[in-house]
């Protein structure tokens, strides 16, 4: 990767790591249920698995889905699966701090392990690798991967502190059911774009 491409691998980072997506909305729910503290495991899962994620990408994962297509269905159909299933665990978390809740938040490993069937953090492993490090070589490959590691954290942090403001609303079981039922939904309208594609 030649230095020129730095700036522009930065803003791409940025940019796909701060906007809405799976991730983010997750991580406004957990903020908003549990509260920061209790959603940093959550934040250092989805920064060092997606660190992780693209760096595997980049050394020739996603030759996999060349060589074979139907890989790519069978994401699709993980990705509803397991989403649908976190969708359910955030329309039915519990008032924060008021009692036990039907959900905990999502752990390091949980976390880690959501980025192989989040469609967003394909999409962006997928083309930081192919706009950023099309040779592929190890050194260009871990430029990559380090650089979205350092702005990913810093930018999914902001979403749990906005879910934790949002939490000094939510002073009722009814304003949190309905707040924790929009979020479910709009985790689920994040997967109708890769659905279609």
């Amino acid at each position: 990767m030649t230095p020129e491409l730095i700036p522009a691998l930065l803003g791409f980072a940025l940019v796909t790591s701060a906007t809405p997506g799976p991730n983010n909305l997750m991580l406004m729910a957990s903020g908003a249920n549990f509260g920061f503290r209790r959603t940093l495991p959550h934040m250092l899962g989805i920064g060092i698995g997606f660190t992780l994620m693209i760096a595997l990408v980049g050394i020739g994962l996603s030759a996999a889905f060349d060589v074979f297509p139907v890989l790519h269905e069978m994401l699709k159909v993980a990705a509803l699966a397991y989403m649908s299933w976190l969708a359910w665990n955030i329309a039915h978390a519990g008032a924060p701090g008021a009692r036990q809740t039907d959900a905990p938040p999502m752990t390091f490993l949980e976390a880690a392990a959501f980025q192989w069937v989040n469609p967003k953090a394909w999409t962006m492993a997928l083309s930081a690798i192919a706009l950023y490090a099309p040779d592929r070589s190890l050194l260009s490959v871990i430029t990559v991967a380090v650089i979205f590691g350092a702005v990913n954290l810093p930018s999914v942090s902001c979403w749990p502190v906005l879910g934790g403001q949002i939490r000094r609303f939510l002073t009722s079981d009814r304003r949190l059911q309905v707040f924790n039922w929009t979020m479910a939904a709009a985790l689920m309208a994040s997967l109708v774009p890769v659905l279609l594609h």
